[in-house]
């Protein structure tokens, strides 16, 4: 592991990024103890401050993790996709939120990533996928619920979809096209929307995915799609007129 003293680029960046690459490429291996800062510090001719900064943005991208006591220090950590989920999710809001991406450039990526979970959802989802699409339909049909738990159940309802389809890397992939995107489309067409309506395209996509029939799923989510799309044009014109 090496880093180049005289690039411009900060020292605890280019350490942890040589560390990160050797836990990738599999020279560090899972559970792996690091070589402690001291260590570190002389292997790179740094200050254990530094190292200390380096190991720090490690952890934060749970690369590794600590432990104390005599048999302790920085361990290998192993990667699970539930445990990235987060990450994704504030990777993707920061990344709508902070450049100029359109409404219709999100959504028609969101439901393509959607859509492609659709055909094997069909076929793999299990009892408790279904259920929980049925649960969520049930309390969004439930008088008095908040904009908020309306948002929070649609989320929940197109996640069950999503982790139907079996692929934890669909899943991993999703969490920010579901879990970022879909609260920040309601937030836009929360005024325009038709509870009804989506209600109805949220019990046909279920229908179709208990029925096992994929093409049926995707006509639906299509159906969504365009439905959304139609309202937030209608939020942005109505904004016009007023601004």
């Amino acid at each position: 592991m090496k880093i180049d003293p005289t690039s411009s680029k900060d020292l605890s960046a280019q350490i942890a990024a040589a560390i990160r690459d050797a836990i990738v490429s599999g020279a560090m291996p899972v559970d792996e103890r690091l070589p402690s800062e001291a260590e570190l510090a002389e292997q790179f001719d740094v200050s254990r401050s530094t190292v200390r900064e380096a190991l720090k943005r490690l952890a934060a991208q749970s690369l590794i993790r600590t432990q104390r006591g005599a048999t302790g220090g920085a361990f290998v950590n192993r990667l699970r996709y539930a445990d990235a989920y987060s990450q994704q999710i504030t990777t993707s809001t920061l990344l709508l939120s902070m450049n100029a991406v359109s409404f219709e450039t999100a959504c028609e990526a969101r439901y393509a990533l959607e859509r492609a979970c659709a055909p094997l959802s069909a076929s793999r989802r299990t009892p408790d996928h279904l259920a929980t699409m049925r649960v969520e339909i049930h309390r969004q049909g439930q008088p008095g619920l908040t904009d908020e738990a309306f948002c929070a159940s649609d989320v929940a309802f197109h996640r069950a979809l999503v982790d139907g389809a079996g692929n934890p890397v669909l899943s991993y992939q999703l969490a920010g096209a579901v879990e970022a995107m879909q609260p920040l489309m309601n937030m836009i067409t929360f005024t325009a929307r038709s509870r009804e309506r989506i209600i109805a395209l949220h019990g046909g996509i279920a229908d179709a995915i208990e029925a096992q029939d994929g093409g049926a799923a995707d006509a639906a989510l299509v159906e969504l799609a365009e439905y959304t799309v139609e309202l937030a044009r209608s939020v942005f014109e109505a904004r016009a007129v007023k601004g």
